[in-house]
């Protein structure tokens, strides 16, 4: 019967990643994340599994992103009780993500139901903190660059893709195919991490497309000045800078080029709050020297943020008392894409004062709030209500660590033996189509977007 593929998520959309390997009776699953954005990608998550999750015996995971991990606590509810393999490092992310997204899903229903703009009588979490407790249970760690025998003629490499710490592009050999998964692949260069690496080549490639259609924005002068005059101009008519980012990675990133503005005095010393519980604890596994060797040589795990007036923001109640900064100031919260946590409050009492300004730092998916500033909108709906866009909303591509067209075109050509057939995953349908018909003109190779749910065989 040989191997064959489905795509289960991640496949006309940038979220939901979820590739399934199936040959004779066996089962693995590569990545496990949710799906965000759009209301019909959401409802998505609620869809059961198209196997029995009992069925699946192993879970392979690139990175601790949501949209990789944050749907393991469902399945695992659902059955699912075998390993998941990751880095170390990725399973320390995944332990910080995962129990913030399960409690994050239980008060957002509890807040649903007292609030009563749910449209369901009892709003239910897509997972519990008790499903997510199980979940970490069953990971294990794994090193980069190492051969790992999955028993039965299958085995997997993990190789360093530069995205996040911790974050891997994976080769899967089974007795009959392989096949690379490249997970998020980082740029040439992270602003913080070792470059990603080259895995062994396979006959077949999936390729994510977050930026498949498009190249990086490359300053013709100084790094970041869009946002260090916004910074400067915000302070002087005495409004705050709210930056929504990921917290995992983004917020690194984001301290680090703060770090560097207010060194070369292109930012006044204003102070900066990072409000956000998950953040912080991802912080302390990118500063913990065990994982020094991923970081960047000329980067000291413990010195690379170095802002004097950085407050740790931790408790409910010193996140309240951000809604009404007394002073001009900085405030990094999460999620990267406003679509949860505590970055919506902080919209909700910042938007509407036009002395305030947001600044978008990663990408903004479709159907999110983050989309939707991003497009201009004058109104953002939370918490059931309508919330005025007063604020002056910026967006900064420099902080993107996602592989542009050129990046994943040249990561794909360096691949040995080069693939016979690829797939491009992990992006929204005009990118993925636009990276497929490059990656054809281009390097002549065979490649498509696939459909959700498609089943392809591979050899």
């Amino acid at each position: 019967m040989g191997t064959s593929l489905t795509f289960v998520g991640g496949a006309g959309t940038v979220t939901g990643s979820k590739y399934l390997l199936s040959e004779a009776e066996r089962r693995v699953l590569v990545d496990c994340g949710v799906f965000q954005g759009e209301k019909n990608l959401r409802e998505l998550n609620w869809a059961p599994f198209p196997v029995s999750p009992k069925s699946v015996e192993l879970i392979l995971v690139t990175h601790a992103h949501t949209d990789h991990v944050g749907y393991l606590p469902a399945l695992v509810r659902d059955g699912f009780a075998g390993e998941i393999l990751a880095t170390q490092a990725t399973c320390e992310l995944a332990e910080i993500v995962l129990r913030d997204a399960a409690y994050l899903a239980e008060r957002d229903a509890e807040h649903a139901a007292a609030k009563g703009y749910s449209k369901h009588e009892h709003p239910l979490p897509l997972f519990t903190e008790a499903d997510a407790e199980r979940t970490l249970g069953l990971f294990r760690a794994i090193d980069y660059d190492t051969d790992i025998d999955l028993g039965a003629g299958w085995a997997a490499r993990w190789t360093r893709a530069g995205h996040i710490l911790g974050s891997a592009s994976i080769r899967v050999a089974t007795p009959s195919a392989s096949v690379v998964f490249s997970g998020d692949l980082g740029r040439a260069e992270h602003p913080v991490l070792r470059a990603r690496e080259i895995p062994p080549g396979a006959s077949t490639v999936l390729i994510e497309s977050t930026y498949g259609n498009r190249e990086h924005f490359e300053p013709s002068g100084a790094e970041h000045e869009p946002l260090a005059d916004l910074i400067r101009r915000t302070a002087k008519r005495g409004g705050s800078v709210l930056i929504p980012a990921f917290a995992v990675d983004r917020t690194e990133v984001v301290l680090q080029t703060l770090t560097g503005l207010l060194h070369t005095g292109r930012i006044p010393a204003l102070p900066v709050f990072v409000n956000s519980p998950m953040a912080l604890a991802a912080l302390g596994v990118y500063r913990d020297r065990r994982f020094a060797a991923e970081l960047r040589p000329d980067l000291d795990p413990g010195g690379f943020v170095d802002l004097p007036r950085l407050h740790e923001v931790r408790t409910t109640e010193e996140s309240i008392t951000l809604n009404d900064p007394t002073m001009p100031c900085i405030i990094i919260s999460s999620s990267g894409m406003a679509t949860g946590g505590r970055v919506l409050h902080h919209l909700e009492h910042m938007l509407p004062d036009p002395r305030n300004a947001v600044v978008l730092a990663g990408y903004q998916a479709e159907g999110t709030r983050g989309r939707s500033l991003l497009d201009g909108a004058t109104h953002l709906k939370m918490h059931g209500r309508q919330i005025a866009v007063r604020a002056e909303v910026l967006a900064d591509e420099e902080f993107s660590v996602h592989a542009d067209r050129s990046e994943l075109l040249d990561w794909l050509a360096a691949l040995s033996p080069a693939p016979t057939q690829v797939f491009t995953v992990h992006g929204a349908p005009e990118s993925a189509s636009a990276l497929a018909r490059e990656i054809g003109a281009r390097l002549g190779l065979t490649a498509r977007v696939p459909e959700l749910g498609e089943t392809v065989q591979l050899a």
